[in-house]
């Protein structure tokens, strides 16, 4: 039996953007022998498997992605839906190297092959935080070499995101993705934050003392704002830098409302 439980399934087109474009930047994708990658928790329609081919297939022509969900009547929806894409009736390749399978955490292949990335998205989101750590090392222990999870929540239309990168070893960093444009203040993502942190943004926890370090700095960079958002972004991002944060990755990609920090620094 497959196991978790069935979620709300909720999804959208261009839901999950932001993470598909960060999910593009890892190695494992681009150096994997077998570039498969499972889109666990797909949801009520075949969208966001899709989108994630169409998006990694600009890096890594060959990659698979393989759909993976707990209701048996979801997998026979987007196999319906994967019919049209073939007969070319969508925007879809009809060629995508996309299929759809019953399966949950235990993540089950055919030939015991291993992905090279999980994405599991607002998913957990709907368990016990009790349930999260052996829910990672479920996933992550189905993982190729250099493999990596990645769970996370956005919002309904994608414009508030945050996920965790989770390797067999544990949690290695916490990156955040927001929609800059009409952007109050960066602890909107609290609302959005993981299972594993959402709790803790209480005063005496160090995602809280982040979320205010943000909104601190985005205050102090207001001035910048004549300029447009990107740049005070980018000031508010080196002054969290600056004040002790390690944010990790290239600072070009603060320019699309994104920013990476080690998982030490909110554990």
């Amino acid at each position: 039996m497959p196991v978790g439980t069935i979620t709300r399934g909720t999804t959208n087109t261009n839901r999950l953007r932001r993470v598909d474009r960060w999910m593009q930047t890892l190695d494992v994708v681009a150096r994997s022998d077998d570039p498969l990658v499972v889109d666990l928790g797909y949801g009520a329609s075949a969208v966001t498997s899709l989108e994630l081919h169409t998006r990694l297939s600009t890096v890594r022509s060959d990659v698979e992605v393989i759909g993976l969900e707990i209701d048996p009547a979801r997998v026979r929806s987007a196999s319906a839906q994967l019919v049209g894409v073939r007969a070319g009736r969508t925007s879809f390749s009809p060629t995508a190297d996309v299929s759809f399978a019953v399966g949950g955490f235990e993540v089950p292949l055919a030939g015991a092959r291993r992905p090279a990335v999980i994405r599991a998205f607002n998913v957990l989101r709907q368990y016990d935080e009790s349930a999260v750590t052996n829910a990672w090392s479920l996933m992550t222990s189905r993982l190729q070499p250099g493999g990596i999870l990645v769970e996370g929540t956005c919002d309904e239309i994608g414009r508030v995101a945050s996920w965790i990168a989770v390797s067999p070893d544990g949690p290695q960093s916490l990156t955040v993705s927001l929609r800059l444009a009409d952007l109050e203040r960066p602890s909107i993502v609290a609302e959005r934050l993981p299972k594993a942190l959402i709790h803790h943004n209480v005063p005496g926890e160090r995602i809280y003392d982040l979320m205010a370090e943000l909104d601190r700095q985005w205050q102090y960079a207001a001035p910048l704002a004549v300029y447009g958002p990107v740049q005070r972004w980018q000031a508010a991002l080196a002054g969290v830098a600056d004040a002790g944060w390690p944010l990790e990755g290239r600072r070009t990609r603060w320019r699309l409302g994104e920013f990476t920090v080690a998982w030490a620094a909110v554990a």
